[in-house]
């Protein structure tokens, strides 16, 4: 319960968050399984300074849909008109889950069709994801870039 509480404020925190306290929060959270994530989600980064999350403030960023194993938008976005759209350009076409071993545990996991990134997956509680970005050229400073997916009540 209080890693659920840590990991809300360092969401929401407007100062850089220590990469280290997210890692702390990520190995105390249960694994996913894929059957698990259908649905869209509401994205969210942590203020890591990481350059992914200034990259998709500027890409208007909704979030991610899992549709089924080999269905997944990695990037919905929210386009000048209001509406979403999955930006297959951006993310060099889109993704399929597997599971996949991260730091020794074996977890959901989203990975690109066009690019060598893979994006790992624990869950927070019944509607949150606690997510981390991997892979070829991923790393900024050394560091992953950590974000949060919220489950639509539509989606």
């Amino acid at each position: 319960m209080a890693d659920t509480q840590r990991f809300r404020e360092l969401l929401e925190s407007e100062v850089p968050v220590d990469p280290r306290d997210l890692d702390g929060i990520w190995a105390a959270l249960p694994t996913v399984h894929i059957d698990e994530l259908e649905g869209r989600w509401r994205g969210s980064g942590f203020e890591t300074g990481h350059r992914t999350g200034r990259l998709l403030a500027r890409s208007g960023w909704y979030g991610k849909k899992f549709g089924a194993r080999f269905d997944v938008q990695p990037l919905l976005c929210r386009g000048p008109d209001g509406e979403l759209y999955s930006d297959v350009a951006a993310g060099k076409g889109e993704a399929s889950l597997w599971m996949v071993e991260f730091r020794g545990e074996c977890t959901a996991t989203m990975i690109y069709d066009g690019m060598p990134v893979f994006d790992h997956f624990k869950r927070v509680d019944d509607r949150t994801l606690m997510g981390i970005m991997n892979g070829k050229d991923v790393l900024d400073g050394g560091e992953h870039f950590y974000f949060a997916l919220v489950k639509d009540q539509a989606g």
